[in-house]
């Protein structure tokens, strides 16, 4: 396709442009004169025939035309690089790096265990680890921007036709209360006894949370009717406030292992009901897959399951 209107090398500098704001900052970022990104602008003005930016001495300004053509430019520019990994992979696991994603609580107490394990096999593999709310990591995924994620939250439904999403396991949610509380004696507690409770609660907006809220229902339990004292954003907070005797609280299994070995937390049993919460796996179903993200997948993610008592095979 030798007639194509546009060079690779006019693209990287239309999407420099574009991500600095300016031509002057564009060319610092390359390595190259000001003048040259100029004249291969204005060449690239000419081989479509239309401008790209208005002419404005602040800011460089997209036009119409410019904003259409920046979005496959990012593509273009995207599968440019993703052909480079691939070609860099083909003869052998030697090299590479590796973007992970994870939402809030998977990412804190789940991820650094993973990674641990591949960096000990693999330690010629860099990784990156991105850990934001399930909504960001899905857009994430969907965009190119991460490879491969965990997920415990709802994907938002516009992007599950560009993802594949694999039930990964189970992880159960556990109800915590200080050693020194009268329940920690008990090897159950009954679920009208959680009406006595005071609540170390996350905000209303987590997903861990709507989890709860809703297996509780399910089991003739109106959680509106808890006494909340207080709402923290943090699973590490809270779990320092029901150490400190200021309530009860609902969390990960997995973001409590050392505190219950140590007796610093008690895990209270709710007679006939158990709260769990699927884990997901996501993948881009439209990118190429490097060698690193499907040993991980493929290879670490089992072995850890295999390894992990509270964590539970659901579907790999």
């Amino acid at each position: 396709m030798s007639d194509l209107p546009f060079t690779l090398d006019q693209l990287n500098i239309l999407h420099a442009i574009s991500t600095e704001g300016s031509f002057k900052r564009a060319a610092e970022k390359l390595y190259i004169s000001q003048p040259a990104v100029s004249l291969q602008i204005q060449n690239l003005e000419r081989q479509l025939n239309t401008p790209l930016f208005y002419r404005d001495k602040r800011k460089a300004r997209l036009t119409e035309t410019g904003q259409l053509l920046i979005k496959y430019c990012e593509r273009i520019l995207n599968l440019c690089e993703e052909t480079c990994r691939a070609l860099d992979e083909l003869n052998a696991l030697q090299s590479g790096a590796l973007i992970i994603g994870a939402s809030q609580t998977t990412g804190t107490y789940l991820m650094p265990r993973l990674i641990g394990i591949f960096r000990h096999k693999y330690p010629q593999i860099a990784i990156e680890l991105q850990v934001h709310s399930t909504r960001k990591i899905s857009w994430a995924v969907a965009d190119g921007r991460i490879d491969l994620a965990i997920v415990g939250g709802e994907v938002p439904p516009e992007l599950r036709v560009n993802l594949d999403i694999t039930s990964y396991a189970e992880d159960e949610l556990a109800l915590i209360l200080p050693p020194s509380h009268p329940f920690s004696s008990l090897d159950y507690i009954q679920k009208e006894d959680l009406y006595r409770l005071r609540f170390i609660a996350l905000n209303p907006q987590s997903t861990i949370r709507s989890v709860i809220e809703n297996t509780l229902t399910q089991n003739g339990i109106d959680s509106s009717y808890f006494k909340i004292e207080m709402e923290l954003n943090s699973i590490e907070a809270i779990k320092n406030a029901v150490h400190s005797g200021l309530g009860a609280a609902f969390v990960s299994v997995s973001a409590i292992s050392k505190e219950l070995e140590l007796d610093m937390l008690h895990w209270a049993k709710i007679d006939g009901i158990t709260i769990k919460r699927t884990l997901s796996i996501l993948l881009n179903s439209k990118r190429y897959h490097s060698s690193a993200t499907k040993i991980f997948k493929e290879e670490i993610l089992e072995m850890f399951l295999n390894n992990s008592p509270s964590i539970k095979n659901v579907n790999l």
